[in-house]
């Protein structure tokens, strides 16, 4: 049986000379690297669900990868699912945080109210 790496493509220098573009599309064109994916991500977090001290209701997906595997996951174990953006893409109020990559930082936003005071979550 495969591994989930042996799904994902390393692409070198992309989107500069000295990064390795880790591309998970190869695994969303094939049915059993989306199943393991799915499966492997619901595995690591299945044992929270059901915890009364570490329980979570709110999957966070970070842009994009975070949507593709996020949402599945929320949905399967009926809990919501809350988008994490690149900077001015949220038409409501939200909140940001900077954070540095291999070639340079970003902002992330969320909508302010998408997780509410007391809510677990998982990301």
């Amino acid at each position: 049986m495969k591994k989930l790496e042996d799904y994902v493509r390393s692409i070198p220098d992309f989107p500069e000379p000295g990064i390795i573009f880790r591309d998970v599309t190869s695994i969303l064109q094939d049915a059993d690297g989306l199943a393991l994916a799915i499966d492997s991500i619901r595995e690591m977090v299945k044992d929270l669900e059901y915890d009364v001290v570490v329980d979570f209701d709110v999957v966070v997906g970070p842009e994009s990868r975070g949507f593709i595997f996020g949402v599945p996951v929320a949905y399967s174990m009926k809990k919501a699912f809350v988008p994490v953006r690149k900077k001015g893409k949220l038409p409501c109020e939200t909140i940001s945080m900077e954070y540095d990559l291999e070639y340079g930082s970003a902002v992330i936003e969320m909508h302010k109210d998408s997780i509410k005071p007391g809510q677990k979550v998982v990301i």
